[in-house]
């Protein structure tokens, strides 16, 4: 569910491979969101559980929005005792500042120091042998 949701729903990761997302999930600090037997969101912070965060892949499936659940989603996680001494997380979105303003997210004090390298078709170039690659 979570890579279906990742590689044909997000705006963030079109296409990505599913070994890319189990990576991705094996390396980070997961959370599924659950009505039931049926996982309906899931969000995973990549951490060095020292100082650093960065919220990545937080989703809510399109039939349980609107009930306030990413935001309880979040608001769990920075509970945690793992994330409670963490001195920066951070986070990129396009439609979701209100959300994430709502649970202690702003702009950055110094947005002139950040810097990233983006690539935004990665996934598209990669070929259907590169997706079962141990690369990954």
């Amino acid at each position: 569910m979570v890579h279906r949701y990742l590689s044909e729903e997000a705006y963030w990761s079109p296409g990505i491979p599913r070994a890319l997302v189990d990576t991705g999930i094996d390396n980070a600090l997961c959370f599924g969101l659950y009505h039931g037997q049926q996982q309906v969101g899931f969000a995973r912070l990549i951490t060095d559980y020292a100082t650093f965060g960065y919220l990545a892949d937080l989703f809510i499936l399109r039939e349980f929005r609107g009930q306030g659940l990413a935001k309880w989603l979040v608001e769990s996680l920075f509970q945690m005792e793992e994330t409670q001494r963490l001195r920066r997380i951070m986070l990129a979105t396009v439609d979701a500042h209100e959300l994430y303003r709502q649970v202690g997210f702003g702009p950055s004090a110094h947005p002139e120091r950040l810097m990233e390298i983006h690539r935004p078709d990665m996934y598209r170039s990669l070929s259907v042998s590169d997706e079962s690659s141990p690369e990954f």
